[in-house]
């Protein structure tokens, strides 16, 4: 990658770009570095056309402890202090869109986008994980969706996504209680679909789905990650005419013949060789 990030590592080998999160505090908690360069990264990411999937995970000890309370109060407080009341909040609502960006982005990413959680996860990293594809977890992770114990409402996604993901009642449960919850909680409920014994264990699991995916017809996956978000706010009539309408044009691919001579030849496919290309 061309670009220089704190916050983040980045590291790409055989199609998958793995991510860590680099927090300058403990448990890499979210400050004002990470808000801004995380949306910056994941435009970047989206323009590899050799890259089909992104892998998130933590560095040291734990996912996230999520909002970087001290390093973000003084932004907040400024936007807070010399300004009308009408000012503040149109402030603080574009920073809150601002920071929401980033995990819209990978939410709204053509690349699936897994998430691998050890330690704690919580908040904002309860808010990000929600963002992602596909959840896995090691039998350490904890989980909590704390803002209400900060008097805070969850704002940058969990509230939109962890319902299509866990179903209304544990999203409620989560975001009302800011309870801590564990990796069993968790694969129950389906927030995760996976529970490793450790974090070595999960880091490896995560790797090996991630080359699975990324071996795979990139138009194809991609297609099936654009079906399923489509179809998130339509009815099955408009799912199916979407999918339809995708299908007509993925059938004409080369990704299409190659599985087709693949199959006549008895071989494997080997797809994204002869050139890879952005959809």
């Amino acid at each position: 990658m061309e670009q220089t990030y704190h916050s983040l590592s980045v590291e790409r080998t055989d199609g998958v770009m793995t991510v860590s999160l680099l927090g300058p505090g403990k448990g890499n908690a979210m400050g004002p570095e990470f808000w801004e360069e995380l949306p910056r990264a994941m435009d970047e990411i989206e323009s590899m056309t050799d890259v089909r999937c992104i892998l998130f995970r933590g560095s040291g000890d734990h996912f996230s402890y999520g909002l970087d309370l001290p390093q973000m109060m003084p932004r907040i407080g400024a936007l807070l202090n010399g300004t009308l009341p009408e000012q503040q909040r149109a402030e603080l609502v574009a920073t809150i869109r601002q920071m929401q960006s980033g995990f819209q982005k990978m939410y709204a990413s053509a690349k699936p986008v897994i998430a691998a959680v050890h330690g704690w996860c919580i908040g904002g990293g309860v808010n990000m994980i929600a963002a992602a594809d596909i959840r896995l977890c090691s039998r350490n992770a904890k989980f909590s969706l704390r803002e209400a114990k900060l008097a805070m409402t969850p704002d940058i996604g969990g509230l939109q996504w962890l319902p299509a993901i866990i179903g209304q009642g544990f999203t409620r449960e989560m975001a009302f209680t800011g309870a801590d919850y564990d990796a069993a909680f968790a694969e129950r409920i389906g927030l995760v679909n996976h529970v490793y014994d450790t974090p070595e264990a999960l880091f490896e699991a995560a790797q090996t789905l991630a080359r699975q995916i990324a071996d795979n017809s990139a138009s194809a996956v991609q297609g099936v990650k654009k079906v399923l978000n489509y179809g998130l706010s339509k009815t099955i009539e408009e799912g199916l005419q979407y999918v339809a309408d995708w299908n007509s044009t993925q059938l004409q691919s080369e990704d299409f013949d190659e599985a087709m001579q693949a199959t006549l030849e008895r071989r494997k496919a080997e797809f994204n060789k002869k050139k890879n290309r952005g959809y």
